[in-house]
């Protein structure tokens, strides 16, 4: 993991593009921290611990942005023939003497990311398999030169440059030629290294072609991981732990590291101690505790681990500005639809589930240790139900609190990013349920248009009723008044002839919404609050009492508006109260 302290005028994401050419060559040398400004956090133990527990096949999974590729690449960078031994001075591997002296560039590697592989439909995606192979072939171009190899066996490598697959069996052999190529080029077993295995399939499901899919990337595993005489070991990583019946049918000595797993626990993701060190470097020890609160709490094995994309994005703006924002680095990052999928097919339990969770408690789920895609469609419910808890875990949406009992996952929201993706998703998901309603939601609005609190508050528990609420737990009050806040912000925001602003400035603070209907020269100014303990009368009163007390409703009055209502409403699980007065 590198981090550049100088670029100024480039963001992580720009660096990392710039940069990657350059990558495979230069990723790993320590001298680089010193020399270019980057930071580095070495993870080279892994080498050890792998050789050490090694299987002839190695499935590790880990949520997206957990630094699976760039441990994929390191591994390349420190196993194939021909590597830089600097490359590695000053790093903890370098440390293993005889290890380095055995292993460190003494192999040819087949290294390959399934990422790019999609289609809106199952031949696109196919094609997009066969340029991806075909590319791959293309690197070992050197072979067409080799004394070793037939002529027989150019041939086929320059039909698979140049994408010749017209017999299906052309490609699900692919990986497997040219680990026999280059075995017989070297005299030497080969390693591979398979990234984003499960991605294909991910995509594949999506769009409605998932059975084809899955026998393809069978087809193409199973030749080159299955009895392969030129196969050293493999190293295949994702997200899903997809089962062994649909993809790994049949492999021997077949080694699975997960997130319940403490092999490899520290060398996904960032420890506490990572991001002490790294922060003291950047000068902003101070943002200690806010990282943890928002990037910390995975818990992987015996281990807590901080999402290391966060880190380093939040790291990248702190550096810049000591006083930025927090950011919710990962949920830009991935488009979160399991969350949305949980949502749509929730029973009564599950919504009180999800609301124990978005409030800091536990819930105790059995978890598939295998997955596929074909459960979610499962008639049965029970097993859908599982799968979905399932993958909430396996893609970091959920964590352990700690060790299974009798057969059960205590699991628990990580930290405040993955909180705010669930609260974000329920609000979408609440908001849509209720636009449906039209009728019911414009009386809604049309009561806030008129100061007519006691319909708003009828409507408005009306809506609460069938959705998602904050418990009266551990989550601190701001975090709930924020999270009800939003769900009436998404309400308001849908009226699109209307001006919604959020904790807008106005007098001598923010007010959490404020509206303008210009057409009618209305205004009105929202305060919400968290009625602890069901005190939802004091808290409307307090509401009101600070709308008037920092002068929230004089910008609406400067921008022309006539009639302002001013609103304080308090919620408490799924009730509120509201009242209204007019300035």
């Amino acid at each position: 993991m590198f981090y550049d302290r100088e670029s100024d005028g480039f963001s992580t994401d720009e660096i990392l593009g710039i940069l990657q050419p350059f990558l495979k060559n230069y990723f790993f040398r320590s001298a680089v921290a010193l020399e270019g400004g980057y930071y580095y956090v070495d993870k080279t133990r892994l080498i050890r611990e792998l050789l050490d527990g090694c299987g002839s096949v190695n499935l590790i999974t880990r949520p997206r942005r957990f630094g699976k590729s760039l441990n994929m690449d390191m591994l390349r960078s420190f196993f194939e023939i021909g590597t830089d031994p600097s490359l590695f001075a000053g790093l903890e591997i370098a440390e293993e003497k005889e290890l380095c002296k055995q292993h460190m560039g003494k192999y040819p590697v087949l290294s390959v990311s399934l990422k790019d592989v999609a289609g809106e439909d199952y031949e696109t995606a196919c094609d997009s398999l066969g340029i991806l192979v075909s590319e791959l072939a293309e690197r070992y171009a050197f072979l067409m030169d080799s004394e070793v190899l037939l002529q027989t066996e150019k041939a086929k490598l320059a039909r698979m440059m140049e994408g010749d697959f017209e017999k299906k069996a052309y490609l699900h052999n692919s990986l497997k030629l040219l680990t026999r190529l280059l075995r017989r080029h070297y005299g030497t077993k080969v390693i591979v290294l398979i990234d984003e295995y499960d991605v294909p399939l991910d995509k594949a499901y999506q769009k409605g072609y998932y059975p084809q899919m899955a026998e393809l990337i069978r087809s193409l595993f199973s030749p080159v991981l299955k009895t392969n005489e030129s196969l050293h070991f493999a190293v295949v990583a994702g997200c899903l732990r997809i089962a062994r019946e649909s993809i790994f049918t049949g492999l021997n000595n077949f080694k699975v590291r997960t997130l319940s797993d403490a092999d490899y626990a520290e060398y996904f993701g960032f420890t506490d101690g990572e991001v002490r060190a790294m922060l003291q470097y950047y000068g902003i020890p101070e943002a200690f505790g806010k990282m943890k609160e928002w990037y910390d709490g995975y818990r992987i094995g015996p281990v807590d681990i901080y999402c290391p994309w966060d880190v380093l994005n939040q790291c990248d703006r702190l550096r810049l500005s000591k006083d930025a924002s927090m950011e919710a680095h990962r949920e830009n990052s991935s488009s979160n639809a399991i969350v949305r999928d949980i949502l749509e097919h929730a029973t009564a339990t599950t919504k009180d589930q999800i609301e124990a969770l978005i409030s800091g408690e536990c819930v105790e789920k059995r978890l598939m240790p295998e997955l596929t895609y074909t459960d979610l469609d499962s008639g049965d419910e029970e097993t859908r139900q599982t799968y979905l808890w399932s993958v909430l875990f396996s893609t970091g949406y959920l964590t352990e609190a700690g060790p299974p009992r009798e057969g059960l996952s205590r699991l628990r929201i990580p930290n405040r990013e993955v909180r705010g993706i669930y609260e974000k998703k329920i609000r979408s998901w609440f908001k849509e349920k209720v636009t449906m309603h039209s009728e019911q939601w414009l009386a809604f609005c049309n009561a806030v248009k008129s100061g007519r609190d006691s319909e708003v508050q009828e409507l408005y528990n009306e809506f609460l009723s069938d959705s998602v609420s904050i418990r009266d737990t551990c989550v601190r009050n701001d975090m709930k008044e924020n999270y009800y806040h939003g769900m009436l912000l998404g309400l308001l925001q849908a009226k699109g002839n209307w001006v919604v602003k959020s904790n807008s400035e106005s007098g001598v603070g923010y007010a959490d919404i404020q509206i303008e209907i210009p057409a009618e020269k209305t205004g009105c100014v929202i305060e919400v609050k968290y009625a602890q303990n069901g005190r939802l009368d004091a808290a409307c009163k307090e509401a009101l009492g600070q709308i008037e007390k920092k002068g929230y409703a004089k910008s609406l009055r400067r921008n022309g508006m006539e009639t302002i209502h001013k609103y304080g409403i308090a919620c408490y699980k799924k009730s509120c109260q509201v009242v209204c007065g007019s300035a």
